[in-house]
């Protein structure tokens, strides 16, 4: 029997056009960014943790070659990359990525859900800030629905744990983890079955623009798209159907602190409602808000 245990957000996977870039902006936003690690399937990533045991895993093509066989041969993750970027582009957020105990059980519950969308296992190795080298070891169950072809969601279970030094979780702009993903839709009720389920959320907020899936670390809102664009300033959406990612919203220890070192480092941004919000560029693909914890 599948467990539905209460889960946290683990991490967030970012498609970016190629990780310089990626690491240009995200330090420019304040983000110590780990060194480079490879998959055994054809991507690379340099990732961004917090204290929370939330992360961002900003995501590029290292080896295309071996990217393209992957999907060939099957493998969901770089399936459903490869879709994200022929339609969306090389920067976004193409996935919300949630803790697990039991991949297996959780592949099972998506498949009592109809929303099963394949599994992985694999192993990469990994190099911390001062060379030293690990094995880290996933396990991995994927949920989608095929009326949202630009986000799914997976859980992840760790069989051998990553060990982040403790540089890597203080940032210049004093994030401490991430508060709030935005999702949008123009009927956000029509995908409030999916996400329960693959969110695993025993605690979920309806209100007049959408529905809020509580969690151990971040609250998934899936709203409307004006809602989102009110809340974050951003440029209406095109009105095409289907379940997309808006935003992130992250919690920092001193909003003035994040302001003055984004104008040093010259980030467009501006205010909004209590929160910092720093539009897309290249190598960051959806709106980043902070808000002071």
């Amino acid at each position: 029997m599948a467990s539905t245990s209460h889960r946290s957000v683990d991490h967030l996977v970012l498609p970016v056009v190629d990780l310089a870039t990626a690491r240009l902006r995200l330090s420019a936003l304040g983000f110590a960014v780990a060194p480079e690690a490879r998959h055994p399937f054809g991507t690379e990533n340099a990732c961004v943790y917090f204290t929370d045991s939330t992360y961002l895993e900003p995501l590029a093509i290292a080896d295309l070659k071996l990217y393209r066989q992957s999907a060939l041969n099957g493998n969901p993750f770089v399936q459903r990359d490869a879709a994200y970027r022929f339609r969306q582009g090389e920067d976004g957020l193409s996935a919300v990525v949630l803790t697990s105990e039991d991949s297996e059980a959780d592949e099972a519950l998506f498949q009592d859900k109809a929303i099963a969308a394949g599994s992985l296992r694999f192993s990469r190795p990994y190099r911390d800030a001062d060379g030293l080298e690990g094995m880290a070891s996933f396990s991995l169950a994927f949920a989608a629905d095929l009326r949202a072809p630009d986000l799914f969601f997976f859980t992840c279970q760790r069989t051998a744990p990553l060990a982040v030094p403790g540089e890597l979780l203080s940032h210049p702009n004093g994030v401490t983890g991430m508060a709030e993903i935005i999702l949008a839709e123009v009927r956000p009720m029509d995908f409030e079955p999916f996400v329960h389920s693959a969110s695993f959320s025993h605690d979920v907020t309806l209100h007049p623009h959408g529905v809020c899936f509580s969690t151990g670390t971040a609250t998934i809102s899936v709203c409307e798209h004006g809602y989102a664009e009110t809340m974050l300033g951003l440029a209406p959406a095109s009105g095409e159907r289907g379940l997309v990612a808006r935003g992130i919203v992250f919690d920092i220890t001193d909003l003035a602190a994040c302001d003055n070192l984004l104008d040093a480092n010259g980030v467009n941004h501006h205010a909004g409602d209590g929160l910092i919000i720093v539009p897309p560029a290249p190598g960051q693909g959806v709106t980043f808000a902070f808000r002071e914890a």
